[in-house]
């Protein structure tokens, strides 16, 4: 019996420690249970991931065809507007000749009429002194003797000879004018050429740089979105970490239930099926590690390339800002240079105009003075008229037989 008391108190105790072993392993299974279902979360997070991936590369794909796209299109449209601008300043040019040309017709329609106007009045005067002449020769001829003999022959020669001299130096100003006046205009035209083609690279690299500002700001968007997906590649680097934490454990766990099961397992398939499905997990952490690890590299190849510091785009920014500036004062000293040729050009026709009546007003007072010496010289006899001493001068020329030169005619 003590035997017997004794076997059945240590079945008793064996008892109880197996009650104890299902009960733990009730607790095991348990949390096996849990962390499969973690498992599975875990696994449906990978797949919603892999599937934003492919869709972040299939929008990136298509972002660059765009980008590409629009570099076309905008040198296109670079290429549309310096053609306008040159079409635009050829109309312009084109309209101002014009307007040109219809001043000039103008102006010789008025001049036409005017000579016609001239030669009216010029065949009237002459038919009606064709008629004085008719009825009053003597007394024509007694008026150009008197005149002759007012005017010094030698002096209306000198007369005559300045007038032509002055009309030929008229001329050859006005021939030298024209020619400054259409090298002047030639040169501006060549000018406003220039000015118009620096506008229109002026107005493109501004395009240019608003185009840059705009894609800096872009880049410095995604890089702050990178910055918030690096804090999510933590995060996950962390469920990363913590899910291996779990999967130890599970090992561990594992490696305890094997211990605490009895020598006969009650279910192989469902031990088997989990050991299974812990290697499938196991390689799906070691391929969601080697994701993770692929992604963060990416990461920091895409904070590299969109780093401002190392960026190239500043120095292209500010390399055009330097072309702006050198066009700018390029565009003020042709402007400065073509006051300055208005300038002269003012200068010029003003010592022109000032020379010419200098040389009139002189020609009027040698005339003037001509004119007095000449009255002076025919005051001789006082107490006498101005008719009567120039018919007295007639007389004496006639009675000495002096003849009166043919020029005098004229």
């Amino acid at each position: 019996l003590r035997a017997t008391a004794d076997k059945a108190s240590k079945l008793e105790s064996t008892v109880e420690v197996y009650r104890k072993k299902l009960q733990d392993l009730n607790d095991f299974r348990r949390q096996v249970k849990s962390l499969q279902e973690t498992n599975m979360m875990y696994m449906h997070n990978t797949v919603s991931l892999e599937d934003e991936l492919k869709k972040a590369n299939a929008a990136r794909a298509q972002l660059e065809t765009y980008k590409r796209q629009v570099q076309e299109l905008h040198s296109k449209l670079s290429e549309e507007s310096k053609r306008a601008d040159k079409v635009a300043f050829e109309m312009k040019r084109l309209e101002e000749k014009h307007e040109a040309l219809v001043k000039e017709k103008e102006r010789l329609i008025v001049q036409c009429d005017a000579l016609k106007e001239t030669n009216e009045e010029l065949r009237y005067s002459q038919m009606q002194q064709d008629h004085l002449s008719q009825t009053g020769a003597s007394r024509v001829k007694s008026h150009e003797n008197l005149a002759a003999e007012i005017l010094p022959v030698e002096y209306r020669e000198m007369f005559i000879r300045l007038q032509h001299e002055n009309k030929m130096l008229l001329l050859q100003q006005e021939g030298s004018e024209n020619e400054r006046i259409t090298e002047l205009q030639e040169q501006l035209e060549q000018k406003h050429w220039t000015v118009n083609e620096l506008e229109t690279e002026k107005r493109l690299n501004e395009e240019r740089i608003g185009e840059l500002q705009q894609q800096i700001e872009d880049l410095q968007k995604t890089l702050q979105e990178q910055g918030s997906k690096t804090e999510g590649s933590s995060n996950l680097k962390q469920k990363l970490a913590a899910h291996i934490e779990v999967h130890d454990e599970l090992q561990k766990k594992e490696a305890d239930l094997a211990e605490l099961q009895p020598d006969v397992s009650q279910n192989p398939q469902k031990i088997g099926e989990l050991e299974a499905a812990l290697r499938k997990k196991d390689e799906d952490m070691k391929a969601m590690e080697e994701r993770y690890k692929m992604y963060l590299e990416k990461a920091r190849n895409v904070i590299k390339t969109l780093d401002p510091k190392l960026n190239p785009a500043s120095a292209e920014i500010m390399l055009l800002r330097k072309q702006l500036t050198e066009k700018d004062k390029k565009i003020e000293a042709l402007e400065a240079e073509f006051k300055l040729a208005k300038l002269r050009d003012y200068e010029e026709k003003l010592i022109v105009t000032a020379w010419y009546n200098k040389s009139l007003t002189l020609q009027k007072l040698g005339m003037e003075a001509r004119l007095v010496g000449s009255s002076g010289a025919c005051r001789d006899g006082p107490g006498r008229s101005f008719l009567a001493q120039q018919r007295h001068v007639t007389n004496t020329r006639r009675n000495l037989t002096v003849k009166v030169p043919g020029a005098t005619s004229d």
